[in-house]
């Protein structure tokens, strides 16, 4: 036997299979494609007026994608040259210092205190 949950009563009432799997009412619904998405229109951002302003960028993308395409067997993060190995140098040695912390301070927390 099937149940549903009766919203009248608020206790599992007994019901056909197709009512149990689809429930509260809830019936599917014809399928609509959605709308294929365009990325070379510019984006448009509302203002505080409410006034429609144009994106005056130039789209980056296809750049991008030729810098991070291109076979120089050189990883990813660091396709970009100099701000890129600076953030990850950056990252290393935060990384490091924070590890070595952690070391020093659980040395110092297994040490027993003189009294």
């Amino acid at each position: 036997m099937y149940y549903k949950f009766s919203g009248i009563t608020q206790k599992l009432a007994g019901s056909s299979a197709t009512t149990a799997y689809v429930p509260q009412g809830l019936r599917p619904s014809v399928q609509t494609e959605s709308p294929s998405m365009i990325f070379a229109t510019p984006t448009k951002v509302v203002s505080e007026r409410g006034a429609v302003v144009e994106f005056l960028g130039a789209n980056k993308v296809p750049d991008l994608q030729r810098i991070f395409q291109t076979a120089d067997n050189v990883p990813v993060h660091l396709k970009r040259g100099v701000p890129d190995q600076l953030l990850y140098r950056t990252t290393m040695a935060l990384t490091i210092g924070g590890v070595l912390y952690c070391l020093v301070a659980l040395y110092m927390a297994a040490q027993p205190k003189n009294k």
